[in-house]
C-alpha cells in the first residue's frame, strides 16, 4: 500500500494549492482483493443529481458506487427534526416544480406529494432593514403581476434555457446584460423583489449575467408561483435520500473522499478513496462528476490542462441556511429584508434575506447571502447580531433573549458563474464538449441550474449516454 499511503500525505500537501495535483498511474496490485470495488459507474458526489443517477442507473441494470464526502445523501436537501415535537423542518430544498420528474421520482420511493402555494395565511409580514434592526416605514412592495409577465415574455424567447447552458450563437446581448440593466432596459422593477425571493443564493443579483437569472428563475418557476409548487406530505425532503440509502446499502460510501484518480485509459478508472473503513480502490469503466466543479474542490482528481483551463473561470456565491431558537419574534411574524437606499429596496449583502416562522413553535428558519465565500462564524454572529438588532431598537418588544441555533448549514459553494466574456466566447459549448471525454460524464448545478426538478431532467437526458458508452467501451 506504498502508493496509496504517498497519495493521502500528497493530498493533505495539495490542500495549501490552488490547483490539484494531478495523480500518478494507480497500481492495482498494490490493493488486497477485499479492498478493490468493481462497478460499471463511479458516481462522485451523493447530491440531487448523484444520487439520481445512482439510482435511475441501478434501474437500467447498471452497477454503482455512489462517493459522499459527507455522512448522508442529498446535497442542499436537508431536514431537521425538533427533538422536542419530533415535526420536520426543510432548511434546504424546500419545494419542487411540479414537473413529471420529479412525481415519478417520488412515486417510485412511494412518497406521497402535496402541493403548495406561494402564500401563508395568517403571516403578518415587516419589511426591516436588517442592518440598524428598524421598521421600514410607508415600505410597501410594488405588484409585481405586469412585470413578470413582461420577464416572462423575454424569458420564453430562450426556451432551450430550461435544458441547460443551449445558448444561441452569437450569444443575444441581452443575456450577458447585468440583470440591473436588464431589468431598466424593460421595465421590470416591480417583479425585481418577487425574483430576488425566490431565487436566492445568487450574491449581487443585479450584477449577475441575465442568463443566470433566467437558468434560476425561469417560466416553470413563475408557472407555480401561480399554480403552486410541490414538497412531502410529511414534510420531509429528506425522506427520498433516506430511502435512496437504504436502497445503496453498501454501494453509497459516506464520510469519504477522493485520495487519488486515473481516467487515462479508454473505459478504465481508477479512483483510490479514503472512506471510514480505510483505503479502497474503485475500478470503474465510467465516472460521473456531481460535485461543484471548483479547483479547491478536486483534490485527488487527475485534471486535464483543459478541465482546469474551463474550471478555473468559475466564481461562485454562497449560501447558507439555519435554524434560530429564543429568538422572541412572535410566531406569526416574519421579517424581510429591504433596504431604503438601494434600487429596488433590495437589502444590502452580505446578510439575511429574512427571517420566517415554522411549523416548530419558537424556531426559526434564516436564510442568508453573499456575493463570496464567508466563514461559517462570520455568518452565525451576524445572523445573532441581526436578531439582537431587532430588539435594541424596539421591533421586537418581547424581553430579550440570547438565540441559539438549532441547526446551522453552509451551502457554499453555490451558484457558479463565469463571466460574461466567457459566455460569449462558447464557455458552455467547451464546458459541454467535455462530456464523455477521459471516461468523465458531468452533471450539477454548474452545468444546469440550482433547481432539483430542472437537474433531474438533465440526467435524465444524460445516462442514456453513459449507459451506451459502458456498452461502446
Amino acid at each position: 500500500m506504498q502508493y496509496a499511503l504517498k497519495a493521502v500525505c500528497f493530498g493533505w500537501i495539495g490542500i495549501v494549492s490552488a490547483i490539484p495535483q494531478a495523480s500518478s498511474k494507480i497500481n492495482v496490485s498494490d490493493f488486497p482483493a477485499n479492498s478493490i470495488i468493481w462497478r460499471d459507474v463511479a458516481i462522485i458526489g451523493g447530491g440531487s443529481t448523484g444520487t439520481y443517477s445512482a439510482i435511475n442507473l441501478r434501474d437500467m441494470d447498471k452497477s454503482v458506487v455512489v462517493v459522499e464526502a459527507k455522512d448522508r445523501l442529498g446535497g442542499h436537501t436537508e431536514t431537521y427534526t425538533d427533538p422536542a415535537t419530533n415535526i420536520t423542518v426543510d432548511i434546504g430544498v424546500v419545494l419542487f416544480q411540479n414537473l413529471s420528474v420529479v412525481r415519478d421520482y417520488f412515486a417510485r420511493f412511494d412518497i406521497p406529494l402535496e402541493r403548495v402555494g406561494s402564500s401563508s395565511p395568517g403571516l403578518v409580514t415587516e419589511y426591516v432593514d436588517f442592518r440598524n434592526g428598524k421598521i421600514v416605514s410607508r415600505y410597501s412592495p410594488p405588484s409585481p403581476s405586469a412585470a413578470l409577465a413582461a420577464y416572462g415574455a423575454q424569458a420564453a424567447k430562450f426556451p432551450a434555457l430550461k435544458n441547460g447552458f443551449y445558448l444561441p450563437e452569437p450569444v443575444p446581448a441581452d443575456l450577458l446584460l447585468p440583470f440591473g440593466d436588464f431589468v431598466q432596459k424593460y421595465g421590470l422593477g416591480p417583479a425585481v423583489n418577487t425574483i430576488f425571493s425566490f431565487a436566492q443564493g445568487l450574491g449581487d443579483l443585479l450584477c449577475q449575467p441575465t442568463v443566470f437569472v433566467f437558468k434560476n428563475f425561469g417560466l416553470g418557476v413563475l408557472t407555480d408561483i401561480d399554480t403552486g409548487f410541490l414538497t412531502t406530505a410529511h414534510h420531509d425532503n429528506s425522506e427520498l435520500y433516506k430511502k435512496a440509502t437504504t436502497e445503496l446499502g453498501a454501494d453509497a460510501l459516506l464520510n469519504s473522499n477522493i485520495v487519488a484518480m486515473d481516467r487515462s485509459s479508454n473505459g478504465s478508472v481508477k479512483i483510490i478513496v479514503n472512506t471510514v473503513s480505510g483505503l479502497k480502490l474503485i475500478l470503474s469503466q465510467k465516472v460521473i462528476m456531481t460535485i461543484p466543479p471548483k479547483l479547491n474542490n478536486l483534490f485527488g482528481w487527475d485534471l486535464s490542462t483543459k478541465e482546469i483551463a474551463l474550471f478555473s473561470q468559475f466564481t461562485n456565491s454562497a449560501y447558507y441556511t439555519s435554524l434560530l431558537r429564543d429568538t422572541g419574534i412572535p410566531d406569526n411574524v416574519s421579517f424581510v429584508n429591504v433596504a431604503v437606499d438601494t434600487a429596488y429596496n433590495l437589502p444590502v449583502f452580505p446578510g439575511a434575506y429574512k427571517i420566517q416562522p415554522t411549523s416548530v413553535p419558537g424556531l426559526r428558519i434564516i436564510m442568508y447571502g453573499s456575493a463570496t465565500a464567508l466563514s461559517n462564524d462570520h455568518v452565525e454572529a451576524d445572523i445573532i447580531a441581526t436578531v439582537q438588532r431587532l430588539h435594541s431598537v424596539g421591533t421586537v418588544t418581547r424581553p430579550v433573549t440570547t438565540p441559539e441555533f438549532a441547526i446551522f448549514s453552509s451551502h457554499t459553494p453555490f451558484e457558479l458563474t463565469v463571466s460574461p466574456d466567457a459566455i460569449q466566447n462558447g464557455f458552455y459549448t467547451r464546458l459541454y464538449g467535455l462530456q464523455g471525454e477521459r471516461n468523465t460524464f458531468y452533471t450539477g448545478a454548474a452545468f444546469h441550474t440550482q433547481n432539483s426538478a430542472l437537474l433531474w431532467q438533465f440526467t435524465q437526458a444524460l445516462l442514456p449516454s453513459v449507459v451506451w458508452n459502458l456498452t461502446a467501451s
